[in-house]
């Protein structure tokens, strides 16, 4: 079982894991209402190395970017988190972008989904720090109508045909 960490106290624990030999996979993300697409990719961002640190956007950086979210506070989602099998550590950031979380923790592997690996599109703001450092950025698949937005859809439609 994950543990969720202060940002001091993930530093701490990377360098532990590092000490170790270990390969350390950042990831992040808002993880609002939890579904299969978010455990499929987490469980493939743990894959590419030997410990997982997941970066969870804060209720306040998640409101700035997703109008009338979140659903579910930081503090139950990252409890959520946590309880996966492939996350070992939950750290919960404030800004709108992961830049400087990236910048602190240093991953060897920073993972994002592959909605971000399209020819031609943006790359993620993170990925130059990540490559400053000496790190690679790693895309993983996307499941196509497994997002957090569709699953909002869904239910407010089976609710209007309720009535």
């Amino acid at each position: 079982m994950g543990q969720l960490l202060t940002l001091a106290a993930a530093l701490a624990w990377r360098d532990a894991e590092r000490d170790a030999g270990r390969l350390v996979v950042l990831t992040n993300g808002h993880f609002d209402l939890l579904h299969v697409g978010h455990v499929r990719y987490l469980q493939a961002a743990r894959a590419l190395g030997d410990a997982l640190i997941v970066g969870l956007n804060s209720d306040a950086s998640t409101a700035a970017r997703k109008p009338g979210r979140p659903i579910v506070p930081q503090e139950e989602r990252a409890e959520l988190l946590a309880a996966l099998g492939c996350v070992d550590v939950v750290v919960i950031f404030d800004a709108p972008t992961a830049e400087a979380l990236v910048e602190a923790l240093r991953p060897d592997i920073y993972a994002k989904g592959g909605d971000w690996n399209r020819p031609g599109g943006p790359r993620p703001p993170e990925a130059a720090v990540v490559e400053r450092h000496g790190g690679r950025v790693a895309y993983l698949p996307y499941l196509p109508d497994r997002s957090t937005t569709r699953l909002i859809e869904r239910i407010q439609r089976l609710r209007i045909a309720d009535y």
